[in-house]
């Protein structure tokens, strides 16, 4: 005797079912590349940009913008410039003062953009659940308030 082979249905519902799957590891994959490939690009060439960041020139442009602002916050015109409070360039402050704050930042709010997006994907791939319904017509009207009478 042959095995009962199964139905279209089931079959289609399994192959449904090993997608999903599927896709439910790529997403923990792409979820765990998100949170360590740009951290760990950035901490690699931090150091590098700090040493380009502290040569003379790269101050004396800041020092020179800052000096250019003065000259155009005298209120005259119709834009009405800030002069910058840092001393340094603000790329160097925050490689050197905010650098984990930003790693930090970076991991919540990308675990929450990513995790409302796999949500996404998956009601669209997930197979619909099946709800069964009274039909209309063994509806009472008013809803079930049997517990009423």
């Amino acid at each position: 005797m042959e095995p009962a082979r199964p139905t279209p249905v089931a079959e289609r519902d399994s192959c449904r079912q090993t997608a999903v799957g599927l896709v439910k590891i790529a997403l923990l994959v792409g979820w765990l590349a998100l949170l360590t490939l740009p951290p760990l690009v950035l901490w690699s060439t931090r150091d590098r940009w700090l040493a380009d960041l502290d040569q003379p020139a790269v101050q004396a442009h800041w020092d020179q913008f800052r000096s250019d602002m003065k000259a155009q916050s005298d209120r005259s015109g119709p834009v009405q410039h800030k002069v910058p409070k840092s001393d340094e360039p603000p790329l160097r402050v925050w490689l050197r003062d905010y650098f984990g704050l930003a790693v930090a930042a970076w991991g919540v709010l990308g675990t929450t953009l990513y995790i409302f997006m796999s949500f996404v994907i998956l009601g669209l791939i997930s197979p619909a659940a099946k709800v069964s319904r009274p039909l209309l017509s063994q509806e009472k009207p008013g809803g079930n308030c049997d517990a009423d009478k």
